[in-house]
C-alpha cells in the first residue's frame, strides 16, 4: 500500500494507459505485460514508466516482452535510461526520457506577475496555430499545445501570442499541461504565468495536473510552481528479427 497520495494517483493513472489495466508492483521493480493496445508509447513500440520505485513496461508481442525481461535480469536499471537499453536490446529508435511531475492542491504555488496580463482563447484558435507554426517542429511536438482541451491561457503582445499553456483532459480526472512560449519571448517568466493559470483551471475543476517534459528549462517552471517530480517515461522499438 501507498501512503503518497499523489504517487498512488499517478500510478492509477498510468495503469489505465497500459491497456490492462496492469498494477504496478506493490513492492517495487518491474512488470512487463505484453500489450499491443498500450497508451505507454506508440503502436509496435515498448513503454517504459518507472514512478517511485515501481516501473510498468508495455511490449507489443510476447516475443518483445521475453526479450524484454531477458534483458532486465542484467541491467534491471535500464528502463529509463536510452544508453543501457541500446547496450542490452537490439534497439532501432527511442523517444524520451521524459520526466512526470504532478501537483496536489496544497503544494500549488500561483504566479501572477503584476506586468504581465494572461487572457484567455478557446482551444484551436487559429492565434494559437499561428504560434505553434512559429516555433521548431521538435518544440510543437514537445508541447501539444494542439491537442488541449482547456481553454488556452495566453500572453499577447505587439507581435502577437508569445506564451500560452492549456491541458488535455487525460483519465482519471487527470489534465496534462501542455506549455509553450516563443522563443524570443523566453527567460522572462512567461511560461511560468500562463502554466499557473492553466494549473489553477484544472485545479479548480478537480483534476490532476500533470507535467511531463525532457528540457530542464521546462521542468525549472514546473518545480516552481510545485510540481513534484515522481518518475520518468521512456518508449523505445526494437529492430526487426530476432531478439
Amino acid at each position: 500500500m501507498i501512503d503518497d497520495p499523489l504517487m498512488a494517483r499517478a500510478r492509477r493513472l498510468w495503469e489505465t494507459l497500459s491497456g490492462g489495466p496492469v498494477p504496478f508492483a506493490p513492492d517495487g521493480g518491474p512488470v512487463v505485460v505484453t500489450a499491443p493496445a498500450s497508451a505507454l508509447c506508440p503502436p509496435g513500440w515498448v513503454g517504459s514508466v518507472l514512478l517511485g520505485d515501481a516501473a510498468l513496461v508495455t511490449a507489443p508481442t510476447d516475443e518483445v516482452a521475453d526479450a524484454v525481461r531477458r534483458a532486465l535480469k542484467d541491467e534491471p536499471g535500464m528502463l529509463v535510461e536510452p544508453g543501457a537499453i541500446a547496450r542490452a536490446l537490439p534497439v532501432a529508435d527511442v523517444l524520451g526520457p521524459a520526466t512526470l511531475a504532478c501537483l496536489s492542491p496544497d503544494g500549488f504555488r500561483p504566479y501572477e506577475p503584476p506586468d504581465v496580463t494572461v487572457a484567455t482563447l478557446p482551444a484551436g484558435d487559429p492565434e494559437l496555430l499561428k504560434l505553434l507554426a512559429s516555433v521548431s517542429e521538435e518544440d510543437a511536438g514537445e508541447c501539444g499545445l494542439d491537442e488541449i482541451t482547456s481553454p488556452a491561457f495566453v500572453v499577447r503582445e505587439a507581435t502577437g501570442l508569445v506564451a500560452a499553456a492549456g491541458y488535455r483532459d487525460w483519465p482519471g480526472e487527470t489534465a496534462h499541461l501542455c506549455v509553450l512560449t516563443a522563443p524570443q519571448a523566453r527567460g522572462r517568466g512567461l511560461a511560468r504565468a500562463v502554466a499557473s493559470a492553466a494549473t489553477d483551471h484544472a485545479l479548480a475543476a478537480d483534476r490532476l495536473p500533470q507535467w511531463r517534459a525532457r528540457p530542464e528549462a521546462s521542468r525549472r517552471v514546473a518545480r516552481a510552481l510545485g510540481y513534484r517530480e515522481l518518475g520518468r517515461q521512456l518508449s523505445f522499438r526494437l529492430r526487426s528479427g530476432p531478439h
